[in-house]
């Protein structure tokens, strides 16, 4: 189990939330993006997939 590496991935702002209803802005806020074409490595667990799938117009996930 020792130095078993937990699955990330990689999420990248796409699209400016700037049009976007405040919920989205604050969920886009809360995966650590500011800017556009700023990618950051989030766990991928449920909360993190329900959060990507609520703004996915704006973002793009890959597997890391």
């Amino acid at each position: 189990m020792a130095g078993k590496k937990s699955k990330t991935i990689k999420v990248t702002l796409v699209k400016s939330p700037i049009g976007a209803i405040p919920k989205h802005k604050a969920t886009v806020e809360a995966l650590g993006l500011h800017k556009l074409g700023s990618s950051n490595e989030l766990p991928d667990n449920e909360a993190v997939r329900g959060m990507c799938k609520q703004v996915c117009h704006l973002v793009k996930v890959e597997e890391a």
